[in-house]
């Protein structure tokens, strides 16, 4: 009974702590002040409008969400034929080669970002945005083929060798056996990636350049200069966006198999 109590107790301190700053922050968007304070002043709704008022956070965002979703995209088009290639087939070198794919994650992304920079970007001339793109779709891999391969080792490979028995061919049954199969994991996927790439302020700060405006950093240089609620509006909005997209999916797909 004493342990229950304990295990309840140190449960509530982890949700206090993960929960509160975010908590905090959605208080202090309402507050009816001209500076950013806990616990707020009044009730408003102005912070909110503001948002939309600031031009440079929509440009930015426009920017942002193009790169992630391109991003995404491409990490997944890449990622899922080497998932599903890693766990179909027995290929040597298999733990070496998940070990690759992950590798962009065990590495600290202002170190990703510095070689980026300076062997790859600054090297070959490359666009920001193109450069950005690339740095993006190496963040965004790992978490596709952790997902995705964690996904397909659940799958039951004899339906596919059922299908391929009865006259499918390989095409068929990966576009409608497998993919309908793990369709979970790969929204997982997509999620986890989009909300990581769309948030990363490290490697896009070193890929950046003049003209492409990334929300995160266009965020960071608002504070500078303007101590307000609009961030803390513009944080609280960018959680229920998140939040929202992560329970459609889950009504839709869902994600309970795969978390």
């Amino acid at each position: 009974m004493k342990k229950s109590k304990a295990l309840l107790i140190v449960t509530c301190l982890v949700y206090v702590f993960l929960l509160g700053p975010l908590l905090i922050i959605a208080a202090a968007s309402f507050s009816d002040t001209s500076y950013l304070t806990f616990p707020g002043k009044g009730f408003t709704l102005r912070w909110y409008a503001q948002i939309f008022q600031v031009k440079s956070f929509i440009s930015a965002a426009q920017m942002s969400l193009f790169i992630a979703v391109a991003a995404t995209l491409i990490a997944l088009i890449l990622g899922l034929p080497a998932a599903y290639a890693l766990n179909r087939y027995p290929v040597k070198g298999k733990e070496m080669i998940q070990s690759l794919f992950l590798s962009p994650v065990l590495i600290p992304v202002i170190v990703l970002g510095f070689i980026m920079l300076r062997y790859v970007v600054n090297q070959y001339n490359l666009p920001t945005v193109a450069s950005l793109l690339i740095g993006h779709t190496i963040l965004s891999i790992p978490y596709v083929m952790r997902v995705v391969t964690a996904s397909l080792s659940s799958f039951d490979f004899a339906v596919e060798e059922a299908a391929r028995s009865l006259g499918a061919t390989q095409v068929y049954t990966f576009f409608h056996i497998v993919l309908p199969n793990i369709k979970s994991g790969i929204a997982s996927a997509c999620i986890m990636a989009l909300i990581n790439s769309f948030n990363n302020v490290s490697l896009s700060t070193f890929l950046t350049g003049a003209g492409v405006k990334m929300l995160p950093i266009e965020m960071m240089a608002y504070v500078e200069y303007h101590f307000e609620p609009t961030i803390a509006a513009l944080s609280t909005l960018m959680m229920l966006v998140t939040l929202g997209v992560m329970l459609l999916i889950e009504k839709t797909l869902g994600l309970k198999s795969i978390v």
